[in-house]
């Protein structure tokens, strides 16, 4: 019987429980493993026609899952004005990945996905390397990837716990004496004051902690939604959508002078991941303002994140303004895995691409690790 896909029922679920423990039994990583509910969790899809939600799939042999995938649908403001409902391509994940008598799942999922949402696109994805974007490439697919930024807040910890600064015996050793002299600390010191006296003149703003966003964020998305080429539409709604409330593990900041809002920012701490290993991570997860204020809404975040004690912050953004102001903050610039990809259809909206691609607006926010995973 030929592999045919689904919507994700929750007849299906005992299905997907026996998939995941294949997987796992057969030796695959262990978040590899495909939601075992089929209404998510995250985003459900509710009764007042939203266009901001989650949807799941399963690839059926006979009853049997052999794969599944995610698609998120959310508006999108587009180089011409236009807003249009696309989808992101999240989640997939195919029994060949243990088992080459099923390989022709993942690209059995891709095109279902295509077809389902011919304006598709992926994000993140763990750099080139991986299956997916190598797929994604072949099949001619816009790509580039997504500029990573961190700033060292506490030098001796970063020292001693960042992974890929201890990658060998040598530098690690280099790193535990830098940060047993002092000279870590003191270049960090250097550094941050360097470019603090290089940063250009920003003028006085205020920043204020905000439960969830309301009428002032639909007026300032209003005023500056077209100053990006590519963004997600980021209205009150959709951010109560994304940052309700009840993500206490989330601040949501309204940044004002004069009393007028001019931008608004979201961070939070990362969840513990080993290649940091017990360094306290703070993420700067979205952001939003005419891009002329970018540079006070990244230091209203930082400085946010580093009263909040983390001991080092990151961001992935696209935009060049953006970029420009995670510089002038004293972030530095490292290699990133974070790969943005659009389908053929969605490609044609967004060329000239070269062009395009530094006047998008993308960050970690756009992607699936929401609300706990960013």
């Amino acid at each position: 019987m030929p592999i045919s896909i689904h919507h994700y029922g929750p007849e299906h679920e005992g299905a997907v429980r026996e998939f995941n423990q294949r997987l796992q039994s057969a030796g695959a990583e262990s978040n590899l493993v495909f939601y075992e509910t089929a209404q998510p969790k995250w985003l459900p899809r509710s009764g007042n026609a939203s266009a901001l939600y989650n949807e799941f799939f399963v690839a059926l042999d006979g009853g049997v899952v052999r794969g599944g995938y995610a698609l998120k649908h959310q508006d999108f403001s587009f180089p011409d004005g236009a807003v249009r409902n696309i989808a992101y391509y999240h989640h997939p994940l195919s029994e060949g990945i243990v088992n080459k008598s099923y390989a022709v799942v993942g690209g059995l999922l891709l095109r279902d996905a295509m077809q389902r949402s011919p304006l598709l696109y992926c994000l993140g994805m763990g750099g080139y390397e991986n299956p997916l974007p190598k797929l994604l490439v072949r099949q001619g697919w816009s790509h580039c990837l997504a500029p990573f930024y961190f700033r060292v807040v506490h030098a001796t910890r970063f020292l001693r716990e960042m992974e890929s600064v201890r990658s060998s015996g040598l530098r690690g050793f280099a790193a535990d004496m830098a940060a047993y002299t002092g000279a870590g600390w003191a270049a960090a010191k250097m550094f941050n004051l360097y470019r603090q006296l290089q940063r250009p003149q920003t003028p006085q703003f205020e920043v204020d902690p905000i439960a969830e966003f309301d009428a002032w964020a639909d007026d300032l998305w209003e005023r500056t939604r077209g100053v990006c080429g590519f963004t997600a539409v980021r209205d009150a709604a959709s951010l109560r959508t994304l940052y309700p409330a009840s993500e206490r593990h989330l601040t949501r900041l309204r940044i004002s002078r004069n009393a007028a809002a001019i931008g608004w920012a979201v961070v939070g701490e990362k969840r513990t991941d080993a290649k940091y290993g017990s360094l306290r991570v703070g993420s700067i997860v979205d952001c939003w303002c005419d891009p002329s204020d970018a540079l006070a809404i990244i230091l209203a975040a930082t400085e946010t994140l580093e009263k909040a004690g983390v001991d080092l912050i990151v961001s992935n953004q696209t935009h060049k303004s953006w970029c420009a102001a995670l510089h002038n903050a004293g972030f530095l610039s490292g290699p990133s895995n974070f790969i943005f990809a659009a389908s053929k259809k969605l490609g044609e909206l967004l060329q000239p691409f070269d062009e395009a691609k530094v006047r998008m607006h993308l960050t970690r926010a756009d992607g699936d690790g929401l609300p706990r995973n960013f």
